[in-house]
């Protein structure tokens, strides 16, 4: 049997064409372990939710993000996928699968208002 007819014989790098889809390889940046954890662990504002904020002139600063992202991942553990969160100027339904909140309303907006679908309720104070 004559092997050398299986044989390819090695073409000069000089004419071997690359093909036009491979793209080169780019580094790209890495994360900490840390900031990909907490992207996953932050809370996101859907489209309807910002503009109700923004309608209702609605301000929320970063602590009680913070307090509210915190007692929201605590929900989730404990297997609540919808809580309605209630702050000293805010009503919220929150999705804690998503980590997004859904909809936003005023604290005196939500007085007598009866909330559907939800399965928890975080009260900060």
């Amino acid at each position: 049997m004559n092997l050398l007819r299986y044989i390819q014989p090695l073409q000069p790098a000089n004419t071997v064409k690359q093909s036009p889809n491979v793209v080169p390889y780019k580094k790209v940046p890495t994360q900490n372990f840390q900031d990909v954890l907490n992207q996953h662990n932050s809370l996101k504002i859907s489209k309807h939710a910002s503009q109700r904020l923004a309608q209702r002139n609605i301000k929320i600063n970063e602590v009680e993000w913070q307090k509210i992202t915190s007692k929201v991942l605590e929900a989730k553990e404990k297997g609540v996928q919808e809580p309605l969160v209630v702050t000293p100027k805010t009503t919220m339904i929150v999705s804690a699968k998503n980590m997004t909140v859904i909809t936003a309303m005023s604290r005196e907006e939500s007085e007598n208002q009866l909330f559907t679908n939800i399965d928890g309720t975080i009260i900060l104070s």
